[in-house]
């Protein structure tokens, strides 16, 4: 706690240097100017020669050059500080998020070094299973900010093959169905698919488990998440539904943004970096496909994703 005060404070006051570096730079340039163009304005108003004339342009010249110069500088250092707050909430959110899980496996290993529960063999097991999914939590986590570093580095390059999903959305249900404790949610896996579709396999899976994750998030206590894979005309449908909190109107068209996120009761009790969408959107638009979000506050949401199938001719190319 005491750590993240301190970090909280150290970004405050970075920003208000910045703030400050804005500030004296506006009025250091702006004052000279406003008395510069009054000078300019007097020499063309009552001006009466060619030379107080011509005085009186090159002086509002260089005045509109020194705004413009001002205005410049100032967007700069305004997209710098933004920038700068962007990166320190970044690496605070993702700092907090990865504390959990680890904190989780650090926990339930010393107790299995201990050996305090060498003779109970249910207990054993217990810290084993905990240890596993806290590793496949840290595992996603991680994961989830290499892929944005490639995505943002334009890196993303993607392995394509023309085949069912099936495969692909099974391998991200089991996974997220280890990463959550027995009982934890309700969880339903209906894939029936068999319409090829040119995918990445890695891509496709991260944009499955992506939506699962910020499903599970975004609901309270009696999690139900419903993972659906389907045909549909000339389509292959993904969609993720759950009885979440729903998404408000003004939220939605913003959802994709990377590192926004929703402010709503369960933001403190669901960190994180605010890229899981975004990352789905990214890699939705790399496969031909498009998105569509319905959401009702109180209610719950619905992901759903849409795959182009692919003809023969389109996997001969």
């Amino acid at each position: 706690m005491a750590r993240t005060v301190a970090a909280r404070v150290e970004r405050l006051q970075r920003n208000l240097k910045l703030r400050g570096a804005i500030i004296v730079l506006s009025v250091g340039v702006l004052l000279p100017v406003v008395l510069s163009t009054s000078v300019g304005i007097v020499a063309l108003v009552v001006g009466k020669t060619s030379e107080t004339l011509i005085f009186g342009v090159l002086i509002i010249s260089f005045t509109s050059a020194a705004v413009g110069g001002a205005v410049i500088v100032t967007v700069l250092l305004g997209r710098r500080a933004h920038t700068a707050r962007l990166q320190a909430d970044l690496l605070a959110n993702i700092t907090h998020e990865l504390r959990t899980p680890l904190s989780a496996i650090r926990m339930y290993a010393q107790t299995l070094e201990m050996g305090l529960i060498n003779e109970d063999p249910e207990s054993t097991q217990k810290c084993v299973d905990t240890i596993i999914r806290e590793t496949e939590w840290l595992e996603t986590m991680i994961e989830r900010v290499l892929t944005w570093r490639s995505l943002a580095k334009d890196m993303d390059d993607l392995d394509l093959v023309r085949e069912p999903v099936t495969a692909v959305a099974k391998e991200a249900a089991t996974r997220f169905d280890r990463m959550m404790a027995p009982g934890e949610v309700d969880f339903k896996a209906q894939i029936n698919s068999t319409m090829p579709v040119i995918h990445d396999r890695r891509a496709l899976a991260s944009i499955i488990l992506n939506l699962l994750i910020n499903a599970h998030k975004y609901t309270g206590e009696e999690k139900a998440i419903t993972l659906s894979v389907k045909d549909e005309e000339d389509s292959v449908l993904i969609s993720v539904k759950d009885n979440g909190i729903g998404i408000s109107k003004r939220d939605i068209s913003r959802i994709f943004d990377p590192f926004y996120r929703a402010d709503t009761r369960y933001r403190c009790r669901a960190p994180g970096a605010g890229l899981g969408l975004a990352i789905v959107n990214h890699l939705v638009l790399a496969h031909k496909g498009f998105m569509s979000v319905d959401s009702k506050e109180g209610e719950g949401s619905l992901f759903s994703v849409f795959l182009p199938v692919s003809s023969q001719e389109d996997g001969n190319k």
